[in-house]
């Protein structure tokens, strides 16, 4: 069973792919339906249209052989009396006569439903078919004498073809001799007519059929199309993602080996030299200890006591600078406080840190990288900017989180709101962006030089104070 579901199982591109083609499909689906219903829809109107045109060519042909007939018989039948038999005798030889195509007949029944007249089919002569119905049980020979009687009409019914004995639709155009109590008729078969109506009705269908199969076609292209667009688009975006990843880890192992060598400098331009001292001072002290010279002593061992508290302060910076104990232990105001008093001291640029202490706190992803944002603004200020006054205010309000970065130095080189491609400012952008916050970079040079660094975070990494992670002491942000 898992193996099924394996085999079934849809990779992310031939997923995007069918959800990307189930509407088109979908759309010409509904496109086809109502294409092939308008199409039927109209064909059948047309077909309609043109069977009645045939059926009334029909009747108009059999209207015209009825009075062609009656005009030919008409000297005697207006002469004779209605209980003259010769005339009638001679009236219905002549229609026997008068016959026509393969099947065309002229038939006569007086209105007991008696056959008088039937040339072509002799064995209905002489008996009475007034019941006489047809295979789908429609009266005939009692609907010929009611229409007879109300002088003329047509009728529609099944009837054995005298050509090939089978049975074929006929359309009968009767009248009535009121005075002999006759009906004359003659009718006509419309196989051909049903004949071409159906072959309509088949070319429609082929139509529509044929229609349905280029529509398919056409949306299989146009699936196949959006496949292999998603395949290509989604082997595109594999590459450059793959392409990303491997910068990604080029600029963090970059990033590393950066932060190793600042460290490795730091302790042997800083930490090293000054134990080197300590060492010297303690050598000299003992050596003066050795020849018995306590109060000379005393100078080389105050001077190592002092180098030695000052590579005492020198680890903790470095301590801090790598991972601040304050933001654990008391948030991220303090800590950033602490990061700005230790900037002004080192490096005598003045410096200001205002917060506003606010319900809802940071969670630790949130303050871990809003004070890395801050500790790479003020190292690129003190390298780059040239300032003299820089001010940091963090601030909480109904939509998340916003802190400011702004001093007076020369600004940068790049157009205003354009974040730079240095990797300071980079790893700030991607620090931000993986917490889905934004950050903004307004820079200006000239008279009014500076920058302003602002970033903001949503209100989802904002955090009841019962949740804080951390609480410990009494906390700023």
């Amino acid at each position: 069973m898992r193996g099924i579901r394996n085999l079934i199982s849809l990779t992310y591109a031939q997923k995007l792919s069918l959800v990307a083609a189930i509407p088109l499909i979908a759309a010409v689906a509904a496109i086809a339906l109502v294409v092939a219903y308008e199409s039927r829809a109209t064909a059948e109107s047309e077909i309609q249209a043109l069977e009645r045109r045939l059926i009334e060519a029909k009747k108009e042909e059999l209207r015209n052989y009825v009075t062609q007939a009656r005009n030919g018989f008409a000297y005697i039948y207006g002469r004779a009396s209605p209980d003259d038999e010769v005339a009638k005798s001679l009236v219905a030889q002549i229609l026997s006569a008068m016959i026509y195509g393969k099947d065309g007949f002229f038939f006569v029944y007086d209105y007991d439903g008696n056959n008088l007249v039937s040339p072509r089919q002799t064995e209905f002569i002489n008996r009475n078919w007034a019941d006489l119905t047809d295979s789908d049980g429609t009266p005939i020979v009692n609907e010929f004498i009611s229409l007879a009687r109300q002088g003329a009409g047509w009728h529609s019914f099944m009837w054995q073809k005298p050509s090939t004995g089978e049975e074929a639709q006929m359309i009968a155009y009767v009248v009535g001799l009121q005075d002999w109590r006759w009906l004359v008729g003659t009718g006509v078969f419309i196989d051909d007519i049903v004949a071409t109506v159906a072959n309509a009705r088949a070319e429609v269908e082929a139509r529509v059929q044929r229609t349905f199969l280029y529509i398919g076609g056409i949306v299989l292209a146009a699936v196949l199309i959006v496949f292999a667009s998603g395949m290509l688009l989604n082997f595109r975006e594999r590459r450059l993602a793959d392409a990303k990843l491997k910068e990604l880890t080029q600029r963090v192992l970059d990033a590393q080996e950066e932060e190793r060598g600042r460290v490795a400098r730091e302790l042997h331009d800083g930490i090293s030299q000054i134990l080197v001292g300590v060492r010297y001072a303690l050598d000299n002290a003992r050596r003066r200890l050795d020849l018995r010279d306590d109060a000379a002593a005393q100078a080389p061992l105050q001077t190592g006591i002092d180098n030695l508290a000052t590579a005492i302060t020198e680890v903790r910076r470095i301590s801090r600078d790598l991972r601040p104990g304050v933001l654990d232990d008391l948030g991220l105001g303090p800590a950033l406080k602490a990061l700005t008093d230790d900037f002004r001291e080192r490096t005598g640029i003045e410096t200001e840190f205002s917060t506003v202490v606010f319900r809802n706190r940071l969670d630790q992803d949130s303050k871990i990288a809003l004070y890395r944002i801050a500790q790479e603004a003020l190292t690129n200020i003190e390298r780059h900017a040239g300032a003299t006054h820089v001010t940091i205010d963090l601030r909480g309000h109904k939509k998340g989180a916003t802190m400011r970065i702004t001093d007076n130095g020369r600004g940068l080189r790049s157009e205003p709101g354009h974040v730079s491609t240095g990797i300071g400012l980079r790893n700030m952008q991607e620090r931000i962006e993986q917490l889905d916050g934004t950050l903004r970079i307004l820079s200006s040079r000239g008279g009014r030089s500076g920058t302003v660094i602002e970033v903001s975070l949503p209100l989802s990494h904002m955090l009841p104070p019962q949740e804080d992670p951390t609480p410990k002491r009494k906390a700023g942000i």
